[in-house]
Formats: structure tokens, sequence, C-alpha cells
């Protein structure tokens, strides 16, 4: 079993995993459709959203908080 400290890494790792996974599926269709090699691009789409998205997920997950419990009673 995982530490629980690890929450706050593991959250967003999972999160941008499933998101970033369907959303460059997604839009790598849209793009180009079901052409030969699409698996291969989607891969290396999804690839580099996930690498982008993670550590945005770190920074943006705790000011996301912040904001909402500002926003509500």
């Amino acid at each position: 079993m995982i530490p629980a400290r690890w929450t706050p890494i593991l959250v967003p790792l999972v999160m941008t995993f499933f998101m970033t996974f369907v959303v460059s599926l997604l839009l790598t269709l849209n793009s180009v459709g079901l052409i030969a090699g699409f698996l291969g691009l989607w891969f290396r789409n999804w690839l580099l959203a996930w690498g982008f998205a993670f550590p945005a997920a770190v920074v943006a997950l705790p000011l996301a908080r912040r904001i909402v419990g500002r926003l509500t009673a």
C-alpha cells in the first residue's frame, strides 16, 4: 500500500492520466481520422499531453482548492 503522504502527487497523476488519455484520443481522431499509424500518432500525442498536464495539475490543484474554498460556504 502507498502511504497517504503521496496523495498530493498521486491524485493529479491518476487524474491527468485518464483525462489526457481520452481527450488526446478524441482530438487525434477528430484531426486525422482512423488512418494508418493512428495508434502511434495518438500515443505520442497522449504522452506529450500528459507530460504537460501532470506538472500543471500538481501546481493547479492546490490553487483550485483554495479558490473553491473561498467560493463556497
